[in-house]
């Protein structure tokens, strides 16, 4: 009831009593979820049901408030605290003076400390463990809870009640015990824990990132008083002052003065770009030593940066084909690890040598702790959420990961012209007279006519005509000639604005001295203007290239791939352009069913296709392509039918894009490889099958800490991404 009052945690309104809601725009950690199972969702912190691992914030959460963080650190803290003296007295034997405690009295104190370890330290790994086989999703808890709670259990008999072991597991009258292993894998794990959640923070720090940019206050006008208001008090069409070294608060327009922005943290541009009056701004972005004033015209959740985070949240917890091959391992992996660890302790009973019991014992546990689970399941959402977030901070939004992947394999890039090679503002190159007639009159009439157009180079002629200074008459009797001209009356004259053919139908005489064969081999566009059925003038029409079209287009060519430029435009204009930019093939004149059809002619010719484009009509062949990507300044039906969207419009984020794909699927690969390689190696050597020839046996402890080492490596290699190059 009340937009005013804004609080940065919830309570009640001042001035309504009514209990405070989340806004859209800074609404934060509302809905959790699970990096290796991006379906599980719930509205608050808890854990995966199926992996056992810690909900995260889809937001991307704050370190600051990661709860599990800091019990998992208090946990590990008082369990090395209390875990260092049983590993002293298990190695007392050995280690004087602590060699003359009796064996007993060590066992007893072992005991002591370390059951706090294992109940208290270790109590959620239990937990979970207890809850993967309620569920029937194995988990590596459940390997943890198995394999601690085996030693620890076998300890406790050990000391209590050593009667119920059989004589052959008793050495010097007393049967071992396993306390400092137990204990010291807890601690391990609790390392493990703590490495990985450190690490996983990090793979949200993009969209922290961008969450930050949004400022909290904005200078908003009204009825001539300025005053400092809450963010969510803004509603489109408010008027803002945006001062000097100030973030722009929501989306919009800027109405009077001018300024530099800096906009490198949407698009990835370092240099700033200059803003007057007509221009648009988008929250988040910084500006520069001027001031101005802007109209709001989207806020809150429908600002471009509010989509961004969406889109990139929504990106980091999808799942890329690629992760199919690790869920089918994950689906038998543990019941396998438990079947190998039931068949090592059967096996070193009866082939092993005495104590049989305790080497099956130890090897049974080393195996079940030592399979790590984890490390394949992160392999692939990790790096994707890196990747993702990369992406975000050069500009590059994508959709999901499956986009994501695909965009690396492509071949062939099929490209629009107007807006995604050129600027897509056509601006006035020539004005062309009759004799008797001046520029100015002319540039002057045909403003007129076009002040009251819709056509997309009317614009231009009204630029052109202001930019000159000319004073542009008031039309009247206005009239649009759908696909071919305009007519009217300017100056107590009838006006007629268009095509050759429609001047001609009209009657029009003196065209024939009015030559445009030159303009249009050279791609111009050109129209004619007659002033009381008499030819006076023509205008030529050019839309220039982007600047960063004649760099994109080398590097893509660099990484593969052929381009095709397919416009409805005509030939000659789609011809002088590829001809500078050396693109590779050129179908042009064609119409939006056209260029789905071309797509789809592409694809059944075995080519990956990616289609840019950025109009209503492009919509259609960027669904039908098997990447598309928007010009984030064009049109938003392009942005939601296209798997990528490029905020700048620049072409060079293709190149960044790509990049990006490519070596994130060469980051997945490597996770995989190396979460394969680990488990194929270790489990084995864990089982003892070294033994027999190098005598070497793998303790739980190295198993363990072997084991927390795997998770915490698949995320530091993924998080390489951040500071991966990509260029082409």
């Amino acid at each position: 009831m009340c937009p005013g009052a804004a609080s940065d945690k919830p309570g009640a309104c001042p001035k309504c009593g009514m209990a405070l809601e989340r806004h859209p725009a800074t609404s934060r950690r509302t809905t959790y979820t699970c990096p290796m199972h991006p379906e599980v969702r719930r509205d608050g912190p808890g854990e995966c049901p199926i992996c056992g691992m810690a909900l995260e914030p889809i937001d991307g959460g704050d370190d600051a408030d990661n709860a599990e963080l800091r019990d998992m650190e208090r946990r590990f803290w008082i369990g090395l605290a209390l875990a260092a003296p049983v590993v002293a007295l298990a190695m007392g034997a050995h280690l004087p003076p602590l060699d003359a405690v009796p064996m007993r009295l060590s066992m007893w104190i072992q005991f002591l400390f370390a059951t706090p370890v294992v109940l208290w330290a270790g109590w959620p790994f239990f937990v979970r463990g207890a809850r993967s086989v309620i569920l029937r999703n194995l988990n590596m808890f459940t390997l943890i809870a198995l394999g601690t709670g085996a030693a620890y259990v076998f300890s406790v008999v050990a000391l209590l009640a050593p009667a119920l072991l059989p004589h052959a597991l008793q050495h010097g009258g007393e049967a071992p015990v396993y306390f400092e292993a137990s204990a010291v894998i807890i601690v391990l794990v609790l390392l493990g824990q703590v490495l990985e959640l450190r690490a996983r923070a990090g793979t949200g720090a993009a969209i922290r990132a961008l969450l930050d940019l949004a400022p909290r206050t904005a200078h908003r006008l009204k009825d001539r008083v300025e005053d400092e208001v809450p963010l969510d008090a803004v509603v489109v069409h408010d008027i803002l002052r945006v001062k000097p070294g100030e973030t722009i608060p929501v989306d919009g327009v800027v109405t009077e003065g001018r300024s530099a922005v800096d906009e490198s943290m949407l698009t990835g541009e370092p240099e700033p770009v200059a803003k007057e009056p007509g221009a648009r701004v988008a929250a988040g972005t910084v500006n520069g030593t001027g001031s101005f004033l802007m109209r709001a015209a989207k806020v809150g959740g429908d600002t471009l940066l509010a989509q961004i985070v969406r889109m990139v949240s929504q990106a980091q917890r999808s799942r890329a084909p690629v992760q199919r091959l690790a869920d089918a391992v994950s689906a038998w992996f543990v019941p396998a690890v438990v079947g190998v660890a039931v068949v090592t302790f059967a096996a070193w009973m009866l082939w092993g040598p005495q104590p049989a019991f305790a080497f099956a014992l130890v090897n049974a546990v080393a195996v079940l702790i030592i399979a790590c689970p984890c490390a394949l399941g992160l392999a692939t959402p990790m790096s994707i959420m890196v990747g993702v977030g990369r992406g975000a901070t050069l500009g590059v939004l994508v959709k999901d990961a499956a986009a994501l992947e695909r965009l690396g394999k492509v071949g062939v890039l099929v490209t629009d012209k107007t807006g995604t090679l050129t600027e897509g503002r056509p601006a006035v190159t020539t004005i062309g007279t009759a004799e008797g007639f001046d520029e100015l009159r002319v540039l002057a009439l045909a403003a007129a006519l076009e002040m009251e157009s819709e056509h997309p180079l009317a614009g231009s002629v009204v630029r052109a005509a202001k930019e000159r200074g000319i004073a542009v008459p008031k039309a009247a009797n206005f009239q649009s000639i759908t696909g071919e001209g305009v007519s009217g009356e300017a100056d107590g004259a009838a006006i007629l604005l268009g095509r050759r053919a429609l001047l001609q139908r009209a009657g029009v005489t003196g065209l024939e001295a009015l030559d445009d064969g030159p303009l249009q081999s050279k791609g111009n566009s050109v129209v004619f203007l007659s002033i009381a059925g008499k030819a006076a003038g023509m205008l030529a029409f050019s839309d220039p290239i982007k600047v960063t079209t004649k760099d994109a287009i080398p590097a893509l060519h660099r990484l593969g791939l052929k381009v095709v430029m397919l416009t409805g435009d005509q030939r000659s204009a789609a011809e002088r352009i590829a001809g500078e930019l050396g693109i590779d093939e050129i179908i042009a004149e064609v119409s939006p069913a056209e260029k789905l059809q071309k797509i789809e002619a592409l694809r059944q010719g075995g080519a990956v296709v990616a289609m840019a484009g950025d109009g209503v009509n492009d919509a259609p062949a960027l669904a039908a392509a098997d990447v598309g990507i928007a010009m984030g300044t064009g049109t938003d039906v392009a942005m939601q039918s296209a798997g990528v969207t490029l905020v700048k419009g620049d072409l060079r984020g293709i190149v960044h894009a790509i990049a990006l794909s490519r070596a994130t699927m060469r980051n997945i690969r490597q996770n995989l490889a190396f979460a394969f390689l680990y488990n194929s190696l270790g489990i084995p050597i864990a089982a003892g099958v070294l033994y027999p020839h190098f005598g070497v046996l793998l303790s739980p402890i190295f198993a363990s800490a072997a084991m927390a080492l795997s998770s915490v490596s698949v995320i530091g290699n993924a998080l390489r991404l951040r500071s991966a190059r990509l260029q082409g």
